[in-house]
């Protein structure tokens, strides 16, 4: 290849195209450079990856040997996961295994597919645990929550994140007849949890995940709702609040709202539903925290609800789950779909069957850290089959982010996936036989034979999306050149690779255009840019709250699981628009909400520098969605 790079390089300016060749020359320098950081970090890249997406091979994904060394390729990453994942046709074709093995490999290193960290980190490993998500009870009694505690340092310790509801705890304050003490409450007990959490690393990669989530009614709401004011406390949790319908209407009319004791189910306080609400949205904009769940949606549209209540979700809200459920999550790159501004639906439709198949194998062969866990989870083999990249999708069929042919694309789109979802998992059933509690499940009665009782969800992706070189899932770009802190002390300015890539095609590129672009974060009020370039290359900061909503509202209505986006605010957003956001997701049938305002916390993934210009500074595993650390574990 360097010879034939020669050749170029000397014809080039044999034929007098002296400026061609001298930025070809500065490519092959470039490249060389990259190849250079590469090697100085140990390792081998087939697959052309990015510094960034190096950097997170290198710290979190890649094998290594006893000393510490890097010992497998970019190419023997994705073939170890492929290889293993495949084994699961063994218990039910003695014939199929090499085939899927190559269309998993082949799905995966060409980006096309990623799944959840820990089958990527964990596959064909003496650990062997795949899942990424789980959800554990917390029972009412020192005993059940010190066995929780040590469930959840398994899990951790395995790679997963783990989402808690500790509503069934007594109010602090509560007596405690054992003892005839006081209760500590709910939010002591978390803080324990989070304690644990700063002494394990997942899986020896990354540090855990967890979401409380506690009831609107339950008498330590305020309490909860607080708990984040102050930075540096409960950074290991997402918290959540439990939304019930009986207290949106209450806040609708304006009522009092009661307060009711787990332990005995009394009503042991009214406070003001509006009140309540209000401080929500308060401490919100001041920290980014508490999101909401809503409780009733989430278990109205559950096709499992025979089985019992959900009462929480994963770490990020995407897959709620019932007590000692894990699920398996993978997303597909929308952008690999995209060819001269049209969906590759066909593709795109072949990549869904393969990657449903590759879950369900991922739930046959997986290692479970509990037998509980295990005997859930295989009896309802719920699946989390999501997206990413779909700004970039969005950018190359050339629709602009924040308008309504978004929209109209987005409920589009996510239709179809769910729709080839459930064929492939119809398919598989007819081949595996249904999920284990499918008589209990709301398929019956519409005949429907699933090999899964849950298919989709739309997590933010995070480190997949970096290795994929794409946006974050269902995210608005979040910059469109920044820098990005990696490697200790080093930095990597990156530019949106879709910038050079389109004006190219629409044959506006030039250099002085560039120079005008490059370094700005967005190109919102910068004079002399071609209309094509503004419209489709909007961030995060030129979108309104009421498009990230539509957003998440278009794909929640076909996604069975749940949907995991940031609604991102500026810093000069009120508490009333906040509420109101809050209001609207509870209308439009979301499952939960989030949102950040911008520089609510000092501790950022994401910040704009404005001296000596301003620039969007990002921390080394960022890729899109919330600023606030919390939000990204």
């Amino acid at each position: 290849i360097e010879e034939i790079q020669d050749i170029v390089e000397e014809t080039l300016m044999d034929k007098g195209f002296l400026q061609i060749a001298k930025v070809y020359i500065l490519y092959r320098k470039y490249r060389q450079e990259l190849r250079d950081i590469k090697e100085s970090l140990g390792i081998k890249d087939e697959l052309k990856f990015s510094l960034a997406a190096i950097n997170i091979l290198k710290e979190r994904y890649l094998l290594k040997n006893k000393k510490g060394e890097i010992c497998e390729t970019s190419k023997q990453l994705f073939y170890r996961v492929a290889n293993y994942v495949a084994q699961a046709e063994r218990n039910f074709s003695q014939n199929k295994e090499s085939f899927y093995r190559d269309l998993f490999y082949k799905m995966m290193s060409r980006l096309e597919f990623l799944p959840n960290s820990p089958t990527l980190m964990n596959a064909d490993t003496p650990l062997g645990q795949l899942s990424a998500c789980f959800v554990l009870p917390v029972g009412d009694s020192i005993a059940e929550i010190f066995d929780t505690l040590k469930a959840m340092a398994l899990i951790h310790q395995s790679g997963g994140g783990t989402g808690f509801s500790f509503s069934n705890l007594r109010p602090k304050g509560d007596i405690v007849s054992s003892t005839g003490g006081m209760a500590s409450g709910p939010i002591s007990f978390i803080k324990v949890f989070d304690a644990a959490t700063d002494v394990i690393v997942q899986g020896g990669k990354r540090r855990g995940a967890n979401m409380a989530v506690l009831r609107v009614d339950h008498p330590d709401i305020i309490e909860f709702i607080e708990a984040k004011l102050k930075e540096g406390i409960l950074e290991n949790f997402n918290i959540s609040v439990g939304i019930t319908n009986s207290f949106i209407e209450a806040v609708k009319k304006n009522k009092d709202f009661y307060l009711i004791n787990p332990r005995n189910n009394l009503k042991v306080k009214k406070m003001n539903a509006q009140t309540l609400f209000s401080l929500i949205a308060l401490s919100a904009y001041q920290s980014g925290e508490p999101g909401l769940v809503f409780l009733d949606t989430i278990n109205r549209k559950h096709p499992l609800k025979a089985l019992g209540k959900i009462e929480a979700t994963n770490p990020c809200g995407e897959v709620p789950l019932l007590f000692y459920e894990s699920c398996n999550l993978g997303s597909i790159n929308l952008a690999k779909f995209v060819e001269n501004k049209k969906v590759d639906w066909d593709r795109l439709k072949a990549t869904i069957d393969v990657a449903v198949r590759f879950l369900d194998n991922v739930i046959e062969i997986n290692k479970y850290p509990l037998k509980e866990i295990k005997t859930i989870t295989t009896s309802n083999r719920k699946i989390g089959l999501g997206v990413m990249g779909f700004a970039d999708m969005l950018i190359k069929l050339r629709i602009p982010y924040n308008s309504r042919e978004a929209i109209i694309f987005a409920s589009k789109l996510m239709r179809f996936i769910y729709n080839c979802s459930l064929e492939a998992s119809v398919k598989l059933a007819n081949e595996r036989g249904v999920f284990r509690n499918w008589k209990y499940s709301t398929y019956v009665k519409k005949n429907i034979r699933l090999r899964n009782a849950t298919l989709n969800s739309i997590a933010p992706t995070g480190s997949i999306s970096i290795i994929a070189g794409c946006s974050s899932g269902i995210e608005p770009l979040f910059a469109l050149s920044f820098v990005r802190n990696v490697l200790g002390e080093a930095k990597i300015f990156e530019v949106n690779y879709l910038l050079a890539e389109v004006a190219r095609e629409e044959k506006i590129y030039s250099k002085k255009l560039f120079k005008q672009i490059i370094g700005k974060p967005t190109l919102k009020n910068l004079k002399g840019i071609p209309k094509i370039l503004s419209n489709i290359f909007v961030t995060t900061f030129d979108i309104l709250p009421e498009d990230h909503l539509n957003i998440q509202a278009a794909f929640q209505t076909f996604t069975d699981n749940a949907v995991s986006k940031t609604i991102n605010l500026p810093y000069d957003s009120t508490i009333d628009e906040i509420k109101n956001i809050y209001y609207k997701a509870y209308l439009r049938k979301l499952k939960g909400i989030t949102i950040y305002r911008y520089g609510s916390r000092q501790t950022q993934v994401l910040y704009r520098k404005t001296i000596p210009e301003e620039k969007i500074i990002v921390d080394a595993d960022y890729s899109g969605g919330c600023f606030n650390k919390a939000c990204l574990i």
